[in-house]
């Protein structure tokens, strides 16, 4: 075995010593969605008696944990098969407004708490991948409570401000970012605006983002390492994605 041989191998046993978290929600017919799609419909196609057991999914490509690709808001841009690989691997930092969400479900992301967060923490590192901590993600298995809608039919949900994603992209040059809801937007901040300006503020970057995290909880606010791992289909805007962490 080569030196290069051992290096790869001892860092391989080194990860498998860490602490591996799951970032990913399984996902069914019942997964919380964006109203406009359908539930995930999922049929036998065949049995043991034909000597093997074979299942169709049809589902939208932005559907349970999923990878947005820019394409998805931004005609003429990369596909999810044009992002490299290294791309899907990147530092990660989790900023924590679950307090701040517990006491308004409205709450959107400011610079102002990116700073407060770099007081604590240090700078943002330039390429990492940024999570919204909100705890959203606890309420996925009612999609009332997930949605949560008021009795005017108006969404409650926290967020981000383009004003945030912007310090992040131009001046932290982050590389992708993160969140628990299936929009990057605040609820707030999308009727203010009546578009979904974050999202494609985010994808304008030329940058992906995964939706519908989970398990953000069980990480530190610096040091883990995020895995994006996702099937290529050709020329796809966005797909399910098993993102995980592992912890320094």
């Amino acid at each position: 075995m080569t030196t290069t041989q051992q290096s790869i191998q001892q860092a391989l046993s080194l990860l498998k010593e860490r602490t591996w978290v799951d970032l990913t929600h399984s996902f069914s017919a019942d997964t919380p969605r964006f109203n406009a799609f359908s539930p995930l419909e999922k049929k036998t196609l065949f049995d043991y008696s034909a000597g093997f057991f074979a299942q169709q999914f049809t589902f939208a490509g932005q559907y349970g944990t999923h990878i947005d690709a820019p394409v998805h808001f931004v005609e003429g841009g990369r596909y999810l098969n044009d992002i490299t690989l290294k791309e899907l691997v990147l530092p990660l930092v989790v900023i924590d407004v679950s307090t701040d969400v517990a006491k308004n479900p409205d709450f959107t992301i400011t610079v102002r708490e990116i700073l407060s967060f770099e007081e604590q923490y240090g700078e943002i590192d330039s390429g990492s991948f940024v999570a919204l901590r909100t705890d959203w993600s606890k309420r996925i298995d009612d999609s009332d409570t997930f949605n949560n809608k008021d009795a005017d039919d108006v969404a409650h949900t926290p967020g981000w401000s383009v004003e945030a994603l912007r310090f992040l992209f131009e001046e932290r040059h982050i590389r992708a970012v993160g969140h628990e809801t299936f929009d990057t937007d605040s609820s707030e901040e999308f009727y203010k605006n009546k578009a979904l300006k974050a999202e494609l503020y985010v994808l304008q970057q030329d940058a992906y983002q995964i939706e519908l995290l989970t398990n953000l909880d069980q990480l530190p606010a610096k040091g883990a390492v995020i895995f994006n791992i996702v099937a290529k289909p050709d020329k796809a805007t966005g797909f399910p994605v098993r993102s995980f962490a592992i912890l320094p």
